[in-house]
């Protein structure tokens, strides 16, 4: 059994979002948390970071581990900000990236607006070799050294000049037919090219992604190859600073898939770290809620700029193995996470129509909400949770912004004006509503439309604008119990800090289950775990703190796609197989054909290496009364009318006694709003629970 390392020192972990980076420092010899949070340096999020860590711990030499979730891959491909990239392929195949699938990709399919995002690399930069692999690996035409090089030569010569600047290609993606089954022809192209251009990232796609199904591949290794000088920049200033600090070399980065990676295979591959910042929070309300013994529940992570949401059953996150970003096709296993652009710097506008919108647009963390008074003058969701009462002005957002009531209600009058409403409050009161639907119909994408009932689940929600949201959002989809875990606008930070290192291998596998040997797929999984046994050991790892998990993609023979099934155990037979997908199968979509043939196709391997876990101190007695807790009241307005509404300090909350809704409770990173028809009460764990009667 493997053993789970106890911290000998501090560890940090830090959540880089839209409007604010939030920050968590562990005490190993006390126990005890420090949190806190800071904007978000948006033109250079290292420097937010350091700021963060020096906010909770200025003597950076005390760290053991630094985790931290970044949004750099993220927005680099969400704004098209990615390297020149080139792409160097099989003759013949210069065009896959952009032929795809001739599909379209969601949420467009019934969109007759739709333009299909162009491809990462346009087509003079795509150039053809001559080589070609079988489907098998075995070689057909060798690698051709000579079109090689006239390729690399080709690609030397692409330096552009652009408002007096020249752009050179800083990233080639180098993707031949079939190279899953066999790199070899693609490491021998990435050496000569290495050989020949200085300076320059080479990717290949049996690094990124050694499946199968090309067009996939070749489109993940070309987002790859475009963040990696990107990520590079920035881990590259990060590292510096953490050395001039007297803290280099402990920095890890969280990846879409729930494990940290250190900073090393971040750069080289940027493209597993897209859920980077969502993924910390989806493994901090996990340790959540293995504490409290709650197995289904459903993630709401509320930021400044959007919300993040994740279907957990039977205590296991839901899971891919392709997404669509952008417009773009990423394969890798990943947390499923669905995302909407609703978040408490969502900004309420008017669009042709006279229709009232909330987000995607956001007001950042420059100039933010107008309530901050950084000059922002457009409404947002937390000028109207200000106007509504909800947030008070005396306690400052996150320990350091002041609030104006004054600027949130000059912003939503104004737009009270233009959409002529009878009143701030009742336009306020519709910002939450479409806020509240936005997030509603993200939950329901996870739930409704996969055969879940969502009042089968639990809420968890956290983020610095979730607590506020959590009890609306859950009268719009029927759920009657909610969990505000602590410290919930610094969850995903803490998150960071409880994971594990995790990398992630795949290797294509086609067998169908009539012909499968079971020494053959005990062969094949033995090697896996010596690879991942290998990989672990170059980072410190013993065998005392390795573990491997094995998934499989399976399908009925002459299906298009596969689904994910957990490997029952070792030793693995046929029948425990065909089980195995048979329950996955009918969960997913309701019935089986227990005739069919079925075939595996690709086998997943998470190398997890145990790291040292924060346990926190036992919380202080929590005996007071809610008299001491009780900050006085405020009026807030709940249904159109105004109701007095009692403000609590949630640190002085006593355990286990129930709150009756309209309440408030108010702490440091968020604000939980209790509405009427709820109660709400501090479990011993320091959470919040709030229960609809």
């Amino acid at each position: 059994m493997a053993a789970t390392p106890q911290p000998r020192a501090h560890i940090v972990g830090i959540d880089v979002g839209g409007t604010f980076t939030d920050v968590v420092l562990f005490d190993a010899s006390t126990g005890t948390l420090s949190v806190a949070k800071v904007p978000s340096t948006t033109a250079n999020q290292a420097v937010g970071v350091m700021a963060a860590i020096h906010s909770v711990q200025p003597d950076l030499t005390l760290l053991e581990r630094i985790a931290h979730g970044t949004t750099v891959s993220t927005n680099t491909l969400l704004e098209h900000a990615g390297a020149r990239v080139a792409l160097i392929t099989t003759k013949g195949f210069r065009d896959t990236i952009e032929i795809g699938r001739t599909r379209r990709m969601l949420p467009s399919l019934y969109d007759p607006t739709f333009v299909r995002p162009p491809p990462l690399v346009p087509r003079p930069l795509r150039f053809e070799v001559a080589e070609r692999l079988a489907a098998d690996g075995g070689v057909i035409v060798p690698l051709d050294a000579a079109d090689l090089d006239a390729a690399i030569e080709a690609i030397k010569a692409q330096d552009d000049v652009q408002d007096g600047v020249q752009d050179g290609v800083a990233a080639i993606a180098i993707c031949f037919l079939h190279a899953h089954a066999n790199p070899n022809h693609e490491c021998l192209a990435a050496a000569r090219v290495q050989r020949a251009v200085s300076g320059i990232k080479v990717t290949t796609s049996a690094e990124v992604v050694p499946e199968f199904r090309e067009y996939e591949r070749f489109s993940t290794t070309v987002i790859n190859a475009s963040l990696m000088p990107v990520m590079g920049r920035y881990i590259s200033a990060l590292d510096a600073a953490l050395t001039e600090a007297g803290c280099g070399r402990r920095l890890f980065t969280m990846s879409s898939s729930g494990g940290t990676m250190d900073s090393e295979l971040a750069c080289r591959l940027p493209v597993r770290t897209i859920l980077s910042g969502p993924a910390g929070g989806v493994a901090g309300s996990l340790r959540v809620a293995n504490a409290i013994g709650l197995q289904n529940f459903i993630t709401c992570d509320m930021g400044g700029t959007s919300t993040d949401v994740c279907l957990v059953e039977g205590g296991q996150p839901d899971t891919v193995t392709e997404v669509a970003f952008a417009g773009y096709p990423i394969k890798g296993h990943q947390i499923s996470i669905n995302t909407v652009g609703a978040g408490g710097g969502s900004l309420a506008y008017l669009e042709a129509g006279n229709i009232l919108r909330v987000g995607p647009r956001s007001a950042g963390a420059q100039p933010g909400p107008a309530c901050y008074g950084y000059g922002g003058v457009e409404p947002t969701v937390t000028d109207a949770n200000v106007v509504l009462g909800r947030i008070g002005t005396t306690r400052r957002l996150g320990g350091h912004i002041a609030i104006h009531r004054e600027h949130a209600v000059r912003a939503i009058g104004a737009l009270a004006e233009r959409v002529g409403s009878s009143g701030i409050g009742h336009l306020a009161e519709g910002i939450i509503k479409i806020a509240v639907a936005r997030m509603a119909s993200a939950i329901r994408e996870i739930t409704i439309e996969k055969g879940h009932n969502p009042s089968d689940f639990a809420l968890m929600a956290f983020g610095g604008a979730g607590p506020m949201h959590a009890a609306a959002l859950s009268e719009e989809l029927g759920i009657r119990q909610v969990v505000i875990p602590l410290h919930p606008g610094n969850l995903s930070a803490l998150g960071l800090i409880a994971s594990d290192q995790r990398y992630d291998l795949v290797r294509t596998f086609l067998r169908t289950l009539s012909t499968l040997e079971a020494s053959e797929i005990e062969t094949v999984l033995d090697t896996a775990e010596r690879e991942a046994a290998v990989l672990l050991a170059a980072r410190g790892f013993t065998s005392d703190n390795i573990r491997c998990e094995h998934t499989l993609d399976m399908r009925y023979v002459r299906q298009a796609f596969e689904i994910t099934v957990a490997l029952p155990g070792r030793p693995v037979s046929r029948e425990q197989l065909r089980a195995c997908f048979l329950a996955t199968y009918e969960r997913h979509y309701g019935h089986v054909d227990t005739a069919s043939e079925i075939e595996i196709v690709n086998l997943r391997t998470s190398a997890v290496g145990l790291t040292a876990k924060p346990i926190m101190a036992s919380l202080d007695d929590a005996n007071g009364s809610l008299s001491e807790a009780c900050l006085g009241s405020t009026d807030m307005i709940v249904g159109g009318s105004s109701v007095k509404t009692a403000l609590y300090d949630r640190e002085k909350l006593p355990c286990d006694e129930s709150i009756s809704g309209p309440c408030i409770i108010e702490e440091l990173g968020a604000t939980t709003v209790v509405l009427p028809g709820w109660t709400c009460q501090r479990d011993s764990c320091g959470n919040l629970r709030l229960k609809m009667l």
